[in-house]
């Protein structure tokens, strides 16, 4: 049964982002949650992330806060 976005933490998002080198784009961050065997859910709040670069872990948290 699939998750809502409202039931994935930012921890585990960043757990999905393992191994990532910033800076990062979207597209990195997508593909690194996919490498790491992502659900969808975790996919799709990536996809919704406002900005195509970050900087760190940081930034993609405060991003990660405006499509909750």
């Amino acid at each position: 049964m699939a998750r809502n976005t409202d039931e994935t933490s930012p921890v585990e998002i960043q757990q999905y982002l393992k191994g990532i080198n910033y800076p990062a784009s979207k597209d990195e961050l997508i593909a690194a949650a996919r490498g790491n065997r992502a659900p969808d859910e975790v996919i799709a709040i990536l996809e919704k992330l406002p900005g195509d670069q970050f900087d760190g872990p940081p930034e993609v948290m405060k991003a990660y806060g405006q499509v909750k």
